[in-house]
């Protein structure tokens, strides 16, 4: 059987952690926490909880998650944020896998299906690639949304995470707000221009995209308001880029 390592990183993730690990405690051999500096009481559960925690300083987030997988005991990996959760049908789905003595695949893209306003999403919110031979995949070293690359086959899992992203209203709009300002820097690095028209213009055509295309529509009013925020994300890092250009 193939061991598994779970990876973790935090920072004050006190509300969401201890469900994140209670998910996957009886599918991982170690579960490993990359922490920077929490102020709250996020390592005290996580040393109760049995997992080995290492104080790292934050330098991003493909970083801190890469400085995970290096520091880990296992070649497999599950990459997991401390907001997010592994299905039943997930963890049993993986479990099946690590018992292989060959794994067909390099990586495995997971569904991801977002908690919101309480309640989840029928719809899936995205796929990502979170487990994974470290041998054949590494973090891609992005300011934002970072992923792996894997050199090699990628297989899709049916199993879900579940994604706790935001506690209420104010919360979404505090990581909107952080979010988008990595975004426009990451922009502003990769040498990307907009034109102002664009800003108005990505607002309705996003909109679109999360509330019908992406069926937002029959999350009822939850729908509504998530892919209302998800349209205002796409308009306002455009937004923070040509005003961090015009500041230079």
């Amino acid at each position: 059987m193939q061991q598994l390592s779970v990876v973790i990183i935090t920072h004050n993730e006190e509300e969401n952690i201890l469900r994140c690990i209670n998910s996957v405690k009886d599918l991982a051999n170690e579960i490993l926490i990359v922490d920077s500096f929490s102020t709250d009481h996020t390592v005290e559960i996580c040393n109760s909880s049995g997992c080995k925690v290492i104080l790292h300083p934050f330098e991003g987030y493909g970083q801190q998650k890469q400085f995970g997988v290096d520091s880990a005991g296992n070649n497999w990996i599950l990459s997991l944020d401390a907001d997010e959760v592994v299905t039943n049908e997930l963890n049993q789905e993986i479990r099946t896998l690590l018992q292989q003595e060959v794994i067909p695949h390099g990586g495995y893209n997971i569904p991801r299906s977002l908690f919101y306003m309480g309640r989840i999403f029928r719809h899936k919110e995205t796929d990502n690639l979170r487990f994974f031979d470290r041998t054949k995949g590494r973090f891609r070293f992005v300011k934002v949304h970072e992923s792996v690359d894997v050199n090699g086959t990628v297989g899709t899992m049916k199993g879900r995470m579940i994604h706790y992203s935001y506690r209420d209203l104010s919360h979404h709009i505090q990581k909107t707000n952080t979010y988008t300002t990595q975004a426009a820097e990451g922009y502003i690095a990769q040498g990307r221009r907009f034109s102002k028209a664009w800003v108005a213009f990505k607002f309705p055509v996003s909109f679109f995209i999360f509330y019908i295309l992406k069926l937002g529509i029959l999350e009822g009013y939850p729908g509504f308001l998530w892919s209302f925020f998800a349209a205002f994300y796409g308009s306002m890092k455009v937004a923070k880029t040509i005003e961090m250009q015009e500041k230079k």
